[in-house]
């Protein structure tokens, strides 16, 4: 007798009831025991409303048309119960901060077992086994509310995994979790996959998935499955620029292409040459009310024309760190200066005219009806005139290429679309220095590309600092690398030189990748970092 397959999508489209257009079409898809499969493709093509459809949340939750069946083990989705359908699928948001209930870590991890009547000491049991099998032990007793985005991520997972499901689901595991983190997720998840679980992986960090060589790779466009193959056959099958393929892949790809234009410095750093710096760090300390001290004597200067890559471990005090240049947190020790002011002397409203900050979660800032209306807001509160406000609001919307979504609910989109809107509405605040708490989160390849581009562009900029987990945006974008790790700038430079020490790059938990590779073999001939399509144009074929 023939195995049921856990996941059988037959003949799926869907569409909100505030569209007009279906959200994914005609999907058909059999997936087996033992498999990691990839689902990649653009930010708001239709992954997270699959995933929606398997999980049972279309249409429990999203209302809208749906046609077609979506069959776990046999069984209709539509015709199970959401506690039924909880054992058979595990699902990891993309957006942990949407998934975690519980204030202790424990209690999270322990909520769902006991949603499904298990025993004290069997929950118990469980609970410590998948926090070690996540090397996350440490944070068993620590209030959720207090842990680093990707802490918290790893804890929805713990949360997940307890529940021993036969589909593993996972929506942008990666996003926030540095990169060591990242490859022992990874490794977990071959692991799972190995001893019989069936994974389905949305995730823009191809390269890093395909590391553990899944068995099948998926790509999604305008709602539809445009391939569905072997990882070998990607590169011939996907455009490297909607989904970002490994170096040697895009080098090889790009070469065939025009030169794409060099990626400029800030117009800021052609000024005066006189250096005032924009903020200063005076030996500041910080801790938070637990009388944990979390950042320890960091001495820093944000200077015209910097634009900054904050790298570092989960947990490390980057946000923290970050936190302190807008305002939002004030040092117990130390001075944070900006122009030339202390922080202790200035309101939150008073710094957001000189520091624009984008929170790594959307959902700590959307609250507007519409886009138009959510990126309206801060131009209205710092008084701008209601021309000038249209002209923001215009071009914000234009370089995170959100045009003709103006009259859309932001809390409706997809995580990616969300991330892009909370990058528009600062945009349009135009301070004079941009913080982006992991701008690349939910984003293809594509859409970063074009709105770093355009960002360095725009005059308003001063300095621009961007926190990431994501070491080829900073290869590509950055010209100083900060890294921190326990509440300490441990490194401060030019790229090149960072970057380079690998026992450093490991120390601090991260990989190095094929792209900053690449660049660090070819740094003699080139003397500057440089993006895969970039490099393609100035090193030799087959070099």
């Amino acid at each position: 007798m023939t195995a049921v397959s856990p996941l059988i999508v037959e003949g799926l489209s869907f569409r909100y009831r505030s569209r007009e257009l279906p959200a994914i079409q005609d999907i058909n898809l059999t997936l087996a025991p033992s498999q990691v499969v990839l689902l990649a493709g653009a930010s708001g093509c239709g992954k997270t409303t699959l995933i929606r459809c398997i999980n049972g949340l279309i249409p429990r939750s999203y209302k809208g048309e749906l046609t077609g069946k979506v069959l776990l083990q046999g069984q209709e989705v539509t015709e199970l119960p959401l506690a039924r359908i909880s054992q058979l699928v595990g699902t990891v948001l993309q957006d942990p901060e949407r998934q975690i209930l519980g204030s202790v870590v424990m209690n999270e991890v322990a909520f769902g077992l006991e949603n499904l009547g298990w025993e004290r000491a069997e929950i118990r049991q469980t609970v410590d086994e998948t926090l070690a099998r996540l090397k996350i032990s440490h944070l068993r007793d620590r209030q959720t509310h207090s842990l680093s985005g990707g802490e918290k991520q790893k804890v929805a997972l713990a949360g997940v995994l307890a529940m021993r499901p036969n589909i593993l689901v996972l929506d942008e595991p990666l996003a926030s979790l540095d990169p060591a983190s990242a490859q022992e997720a990874l490794d977990l998840v071959r692991t799972l996959a190995d001893e019989g679980m069936t994974v389905l992986m949305v995730e823009h960090r191809v390269e890093d998935v395909l590391r553990i060589q899944p068995e099948r790779v998926l790509f999604m466009q305008d709602g539809r499955i445009r391939f569905d193959g072997l990882p070998g056959e990607i590169q011939k099958n996907v455009d490297y620029r909607e989904v970002k393929l490994p170096a040697h892949m895009i080098l090889a790809a790009a070469r065939e292409d025009p030169v794409p234009p060099e990626i400029k410095p800030l117009l800021a750093a052609a000024s005066s040459s006189v250096q005032t710096p924009l903020v200063q760090f005076k030996d500041v300390t910080f801790g938070y009310e637990s009388g944990l001290e979390v950042l320890h004597g960091i001495n820093l200067e944000i200077n015209r024309g910097d634009v900054i890559a904050v790298l570092g471990p989960n947990g490390a005090g980057k946000t923290t760190l970050v936190k302190h240049a807008i305002g939002l947190l004030k040092p117990t020790g130390g001075q944070v200066l900006v122009n030339g002011r202390d922080t202790h002397q200035l309101s939150v409203a008073e710094i957001a005219s000189t520091l624009g900050y984008v929170f790594q979660s959307p959902s700590h800032m959307l609250f507007a009806p519409t886009v138009r209306e959510e990126l309206a807001f801060g131009p209205t509160n710092l008084k701008h005139s209601p021309e000038l406000i249209g002209e923001e609001v215009s071009q914000a919307v234009e370089i995170v290429n959100l045009a003709g979504y103006e009259e859309t609910p932001p809390l409706s989109m997809s995580f990616g679309q969300q991330k892009r809107v909370s990058i528009a509405a600062i945009l349009a605040m135009r301070s004079r220095i941009l913080v982006m708490d992991e701008p690349t989160a939910g984003q293809d390849y594509k859409n970063y590309m074009a709105f770093m581009n355009s960002i360095l562009q725009l005059p308003t900029f001063e300095a621009i600092l961007f926190i990431t987990h994501d070491i080829d945006l900073a290869v590509i974008f950055s010209n100083r690398v900060l890294m921190v790790n326990q509440g300490q700038v441990v490194a401060d430079g030019a790229p090149a030189e960072v970057l380079r020490d690998q026992d450093r790059l490991r120390a601090n938990r991260l990989v190095p990748t094929s792209l900053l590779q690449a660049n660090l073999d070819y740094f003699p001939m080139t003397q500057k970092f440089y993006s895969a399509e970039g490099l393609a144009h100035r090193v030799p074929a087959g070099g």
